[in-house]
């Protein structure tokens, strides 16, 4: 069991980008400004991709402009899907870490970004480039790094075989992500174990979808082999509106932040500003 500090990264972009309904502006500003209060290392607050592709995510210029950051040490990202939502996204001093969606599916990532894997690693490579002249971090999502539904070919050496490449063009930091939740606690534990052993200059975190019953064995599953990063969404909404009907939801960061705690793994949280944060989703989430 690791006994480094967790970093939790949350991500109300990812549950707000699929939620059916559209979240008014001024909502999303009073939601996320809750939660940079709370002491999260990250918040995966928007992305700067197509208005027609994710509705949602359409105001995240505006969104950011309210956010109050003068009393957070919390750091934002931003999801881009291209290179030129990635031109965008650098010009904004408020945004520490861009993240891209790189997935071993030839399916997913056609669907996710409308390229091919070929093409994605291309933009890949110029979005690192970007990221290194503005100062920024890239934070790369290996998607349907566990599996994948569409019966394209996956196997652990596939995986290899691609951060390899993506290490060569300089990442450093990959979250594997679970984006169908196909993995079982053992191929997370596998997994993990894998590729910290053989890319030690790497920086892997998780970013798992789960139901609520599986979700902590998937964890501890991470937590074994290494990883001290992990992704969540309070009451555990969200995931990638691309991947159709067989997705299910982040894990819940509650439920994440109280396990952690009787670990002895997480930095004391402002838990008045968590309750506040969780009050708000719901009254967003219904």
């Amino acid at each position: 069991m690791n006994d480094k500090p967790i970093k939790l990264i949350e991500c109300p972009r990812d549950a707000m980008q699929g939620w059916p309904y559209l979240i008014p502006t001024q909502k999303k500003i009073e939601y996320i400004n809750a939660l940079l209060k709370v002491g999260f290392d990250t918040i995966d607050f928007g992305s700067f991709v197509s208005p027609k592709a994710i509705p949602q995510m359409a105001d995240t210029k505006e969104v950011l402009s309210g956010l109050n950051l003068h009393q957070t040490q919390s750091k934002l990202l931003s999801i881009v899907a291209n290179t030129r939502g990635a031109e965008e996204a650098v010009t904004y001093d408020e945004i520490s870490c861009l993240g891209f969606p790189f997935s071993i599916s030839e399916t997913f990532q056609k669907r996710n970004t409308n390229a091919s894997i070929n093409e994605a690693l291309v933009t890949v490579n110029h979005i690192h480039q970007l990221c290194v002249q503005k100062r920024k971090k890239l934070v790369l999502y290996l998607s349907m790094a566990f599996g994948n539904p569409y019966g394209d070919d996956y196997n652990e050496e596939i995986v290899y075989q691609w951060i390899s490449r993506l290490q060569d063009s300089g990442i450093d930091l990959i979250s594997l992500a679970d984006t169908v939740g196909l993995a079982t606690a053992e191929q997370v534990e596998k997994l993990v174990s894998l590729v910290k052993n053989n890319f030690p200059h790497i920086e892997f975190g998780v970013h798992l979808h789960s139901t609520p019953e599986d979700c902590i064995f998937k964890v501890d599953a991470a937590l074994k082999a290494g990883c001290v990063r992990f992704d969540g969404a309070l009451k555990g909404f969200g995931g990638c509106p691309m991947a159709g009907n067989q997705l299910v939801g982040n894990i819940d960061t509650e439920i994440m932040i109280e396990h952690f705690t009787q670990l002895k793994l997480l930095k004391e949280m402002d838990r008045k500003a968590l309750q506040n944060s969780i009050q708000l989703a719901s009254e967003i989430f219904i």
